[in-house]
């Protein structure tokens, strides 16, 4: 099942060690880590915490140091800055000026940074891709990706985690003959352009085998194969969401694919080594941003209505051969939650509204083994590394223990 998350770290030229968390969903991009954890009788208190710039963006850890990308306070800025994973401590931060962005939904960047090579890539919300020395935060270079390709920002802000294959650093743009864009990661030069496509909120996964691997995108429009050297498109399913908002990074088990949106449901597609089949499609099964974890033959969903206010959403076990659905546990939260598969078989999820809850895996019925209260409001994703849950809020970065 997780032969493809192999070959994700073969393709993923970094120093990174194995319990490092490289870049958006982990090292493998599945949401899957390192971490084990049991049930706790009182939530541990974070180890330290640090004030932090606006942001929806999610940490990555390196080596012992965590980096986080977000809007400086009172300023059209967007900054990434370093910090001790150890004890906080604030290493470095360095920044650049954006054009003028505002959302009711935030004003920060929504793009998790991409560790590689000594080197730490980031996509504004206004669509500027960033390469900077991981040690010292000197910028190598920069795209203005929405002025190179005459592409228009989306609503929310250019949001696709940049993707590390090769020589290559990937991101959507959205422009002509720009839907998704290759550029060299040293250089910041277009290596390749492939698609039409619209860009969409969402990141891709990357699968194939070592010789030709390829990347997965959930876009505006499809959901879409293109080889990572060229990009060339391989095969495509039409896919829209009747908000344009997809958001959830598409998941592959076994030769299934799995994809959602915000309001059109989620699709099961599968893999005939030419392209891909339908296999089921069901509208209920609406995800905001929060992407599904496979487990074995199953498949945890957060799921939810787009409904301003009063939104909730549901925790579902879904076969992802049919896209039924063997269970559901609503009221676990507002529009999103962070799903981690640890080491030893448990589910973490950190809800929007601060909670964390460990859940045993259970096809059969939802199992909580243990809750907390552990922050404030967040849509970030966690990382995790060294035993350690490093976590941003609406204000703060934190790290909690939770490892035995």
């Amino acid at each position: 099942m997780r032969t493809f998350a192999i070959l994700a770290i073969g393709l993923l030229s970094t120093i990174a060690r194995a319990e490092d968390w490289p870049q958006f969903l982990g090292a493998n991009r599945d949401s899957t880590t390192t971490l084990k954890v049991d049930a706790w009788k009182e939530l541990p208190k974070p180890l330290w915490t640090a004030e932090v710039g606006e942001a929806h963006s999610s940490p990555i850890v390196i080596d012992g140091t965590v980096y986080l990308f977000f809007k400086v306070a009172k300023k059209e800025e967007e900054a990434l800055a370093a910090f001790d994973a150890k004890t906080g401590e604030k290493k470095w931060e360095k920044s650049y000026e954006r054009t003028k962005y505002t959302n009711i939904f935030g004003n920060g960047p929504r793009s998790t940074p991409c560790f590689d090579g000594g080197l730490v890539y980031t996509f504004g919300c206004t669509g500027l891709l960033t390469a900077w020395d991981a040690k010292t935060g000197d910028r190598k270079w920069q795209v203005d990706t929405l002025k190179e390709f005459a592409a228009s920002n989306l609503f929310f802000g250019m949001s696709t985690s940049p993707t590390i294959v090769g020589k290559h650093v990937v991101v959507m743009v959205g422009g002509k003959g720009g839907g998704i864009v290759g550029f060299d990661k040293l250089t910041g030069k277009v290596a390749w352009q492939a698609t039409n496509d619209r860009a969409s909120y969402a990141s891709p996964i990357v699968a194939g085998d070592a010789k030709s691997p390829e990347l997965i995108f959930l876009t505006g429009d499809h959901v879409r194969s293109v080889t990572a050297e060229t990009g060339k498109e391989l095969w495509d399913y039409k896919f829209v969401d009747a908000l344009l908002e997809s958001s959830t990074t598409p998941v592959k088990i076994g030769d299934v694919i799995v994809a959602g949106s915000v309001k059109s449901g989620s699709v099961g597609l599968k893999l005939d080594g030419t392209g891909v089949k339908e296999l089921w499609k069901n509208e209920k099964l609406t995800c905001y941003f929060s992407t599904p974890v496979a487990v074995g033959k199953d498949l945890y969903m957060i799921n939810g209505e787009a409904k301003f206010p009063g939104a909730s959403i549901s925790l579902r076990c879904v076969d992802p051969a049919t896209g039924k659905v063997k269970w559901e546990k609503d009221k676990l939260g507002e529009y999103h939650a962070a799903i981690l598969y640890t080491a030893n078989g448990k589910l973490l999820l950190l809800d929007d509204l601060g909670t964390l809850r460990l859940i045993e895996p259970n096809p059969k019925e939802y199992t909580e083994l243990a809750k907390g209260k552990l922050c404030g409001k967040t849509w970030a994703h966690p990382a995790t590394a060294d035993g350690r849950l490093f976590v941003r809020d609406d204000k703060k970065l934190m790290a909690v223990e939770l490892a035995k």
